[in-house]
């Protein structure tokens, strides 16, 4: 019997995400702290860090020597990892909840875990594709134009395993896998659009229009909002002690994913035609007149989809005091460690003794048995090899 406890290659997936995007962060930020420290001696001590041949009605300041390119630089070596600090942990939540209801170990864990690695990694050395209209050398550029797509490799990665494990399961359509399921369709969607911006050449023409917006918002806004209502919805019993309710929190998924494609794919086609963003209205653009009904179509769009989050507001706190309670201290049926904690007393976690982990977090449909729980320990005619 094997009772080595926790180790790396025993944590869920979710933590793994947790962890990376806290050493994200701690490399990343330091930098934006600086460029808003030199921004601060600019504006205040006399420097020109960021500030060089600028006229004032008519009149050179003092300040040469500067870059604001520099300031561009500084603020996306920050820009890009932060939206890998925003959709890894969403990665990692849905990585469990698709495990949990489809009741199949996830595939390829160990890749799983290094595409984690991958994109952490990546994030830092693909900056600049932000910034191909900035005046950045087109040389250069190409470096981040061949980083940048690299990236979507360790990213199919996650597709593939999470459509993988999906395959031929079990699976249990409820509020908290639906999310998990539309997180990967909102992924791929947003994704495949990223392919065409950062590519510098195509992003000449679609620089700062719409399709940027719409590029971004799916595969980081509303993606993103996926992966955290999954993981809601799949803990809330945990957090609670009741489930929220699964009639409503159906509407709001249905409701949020078309929603959300009927206010942003039309975007995508806005961008191509060249309108851009950020401008507060086109009545002085007659070219722009055609779109207007479309303009009229999206806002409508995303009236009617911020009301269903009203649904999703009101599900939450009626569930806390009013949801059907939990009898089963592990209803889905999940092998993590946190579902053997007392339903009574859930924030204290174990009564005792801490339990110790004797195996990999995602032992479904092993040896006849519908789940192994982490706590259970290995027999000796288990393989030695967890997953």
């Amino acid at each position: 019997m094997r009772t080595k406890g926790m180790s790396m290659w025993r944590m869920p997936l979710t933590i793994w995400a947790f962890f990376i995007t806290a050493i994200i962060g701690l490399l990343s930020f330091p930098v934006l702290v600086s460029a808003f420290l030199l921004v601060t001696f600019d504006r205040s001590l006399g420097t020109s860090f960021f500030l060089s041949e600028i006229f004032i009605g008519g009149q050179a300041l003092d300040h040469v020597g500067g870059s604001p390119i520099l300031y561009q630089h500084l603020f996306w070596f920050l820009g890009h990892p932060e939206v890998y600090i925003i959709i890894l942990p969403a990665m990692g939540i849905v990585s469990e909840v698709l495990s949990v209801h489809s009741r199949k170990p996830i595939f390829g864990y160990k890749a799983m875990v290094y595409s984690i690695l991958a994109i952490a990694f990546l994030s830092f050395i693909v900056w600049a594709h932000h910034m191909f209209m900035s005046g950045v050398n087109p040389f250069i550029s190409n470096f981040f134009v061949i980083f940048t797509l690299i990236i979507a490799v360790p990213s199919a990665v996650k597709v593939f395993n999470w459509i993988a494990t999906l395959y031929g399961g079990n699976v249990r359509f409820n509020s908290a896998s639906l999310f998990a399921i539309g997180f990967v369709s909102m992924f791929i969607s947003g994704g495949l659009t990223g392919i065409f911006l950062g590519n510098s050449a195509i992003d000449i023409q679609l620089h700062d229009t719409y399709f940027v917006v719409a590029h971004f918002h799916i595969v980081m806004g509303v993606a993103a909002f996926f992966g955290m209502f999954a993981g809601i919805y799949n803990w809330f019993p945990k957090m609670y002690g009741r489930f929220m309710n699964e009639t409503l929190g159906k509407l709001h998924f249905w409701g949020t994913i078309v929603g959300a494609y009927a206010v942003f794919w039309p975007m995508h086609y806005l961008g191509m035609a060249g309108v851009p963003r950020r401008y507060y209205r086109f009545d002085s653009f007659a070219a722009f007149g055609s779109f207007d009904l479309m303009n009229q179509f999206i806002t409508i769009a995303a009236i009617i989809t911020f009301g269903f989050q009203l649904l999703f507001v009101v599900n939450f706190f009626y569930s806390i005091w009013k949801g059907k309670k939990m009898t089963d201290r592990n209803p889905w049926k999940a092998s993590t460690l946190e579902w053997t904690t007392p339903i009574e007393g859930i924030h204290g976690n174990w009564p005792g003794k801490i339990p110790t982990v004797q195996r990999w977090a995602y032992d479904y449909g092993k040896d006849g048995k519908d789940f192994i729980p982490q706590i259970q320990p290995v027999g000796a005619d288990e393989s030695k090899d967890e997953h």
